[in-house]
């Protein structure tokens, strides 16, 4: 057990400390997500009517989810270029020759990312009440669960890709051709409802799409009708749980190969 445990935890640590070290990863990851979340909201609050939306509901509420997605998805893309700067070092090399096994270093590092994420999304979480969204402990809760499940899938995901490369500027432009449309096709910007017939189905094979479905349901868990036309919460669970667990193999998979 000391070598499944003892490694998963050296290396979950190590990512916490290297974020915090870095005062321009933090000032980022706080000042980002609130001045583009500002920006959309006030951008979009005028002409903002899509179907399928509760009457009232302003963009800045309509958006909060999506953007405590982002948050979630920003903090993956940046979290696992830390793979290929560790491989570039020499750091990666000395991991690897450790005996220890594959899986418990993929699962340290994508505990890592997950928890850098789930932190920056509390933190968010925290605004909801200011655009109206309820916020009860109950809800509180249910969310961080969320949070929790879509962060390391997409943790999963990034140290997937980024685990074979040697190159950022070949990590980002594979990240940005995958996990931001990922993110745009969720219902993040818009609902599916009301766009073109092929898009539709783009969203609904999209695992983000159920990722933030189940953000938003458990969002409003004491006023169901007000997250919206989404998928219900125990399918949007269910593709989520599935989505990280095939991640991580993966992530595992590419791992071993030599």
């Amino acid at each position: 057990m000391g070598n499944l445990v003892l490694p998963v935890l050296t290396l979950c640590g190590r990512e916490l400390t290297r974020f915090f070290r870095q005062r321009s990863r933090v000032i980022g990851a706080v000042v980002q997500p609130l001045m583009f979340w500002g920006l959309v909201g006030a951008g979009f609050r005028a002409s903002f009517q899509p179907p399928g939306v509760p009457a009232g509901t302003s963009y800045a509420a309509y958006a909060f989810p999506g953007i405590l997605a982002m948050v979630l998805l920003f903090t993956a893309i940046f979290s696992t270029i830390s793979v290929v700067d560790d491989r570039r070092q020499g750091f990666l090399q000395g991991v690897l020759v450790a005996p220890v096994p594959r899986g418990s270093i993929v699962l340290g590092q994508a505990l890592g990312c997950t928890a850098l994420a789930v932190l920056q999304g509390v933190l968010f979480l925290l605004l909801g009440p200011v655009v109206e969204v309820p916020l009860t402990i109950s809800s509180a809760l249910a969310v961080t669960g969320v949070l929790v499940l879509v962060a390391f899938g997409l943790s999963s995901l990034g140290l997937a890709i980024a685990w074979r490369l040697d190159s950022t500027q070949g990590f980002h432009a594979i990240m940005n051709l995958l996990l931001l449309p990922m993110w745009v096709l969720s219902g993040a910007f818009f609902p599916a409802m009301g766009v073109p017939g092929w898009l539709g189905w783009v969203m609904r094979v999209n695992p983000m799409t159920y990722g933030l479905a189940a953000i938003r349901r458990t969002l409003y868990l004491a006023t169901p009708g007000a997250s919206g036309a989404v998928p219900d919460l125990t399918l949007s669970l269910g593709v989520t749980i599935l989505f990280g667990a095939a991640a991580f193999a993966t992530a595992v998979a590419v791992a071993r190969k030599r």
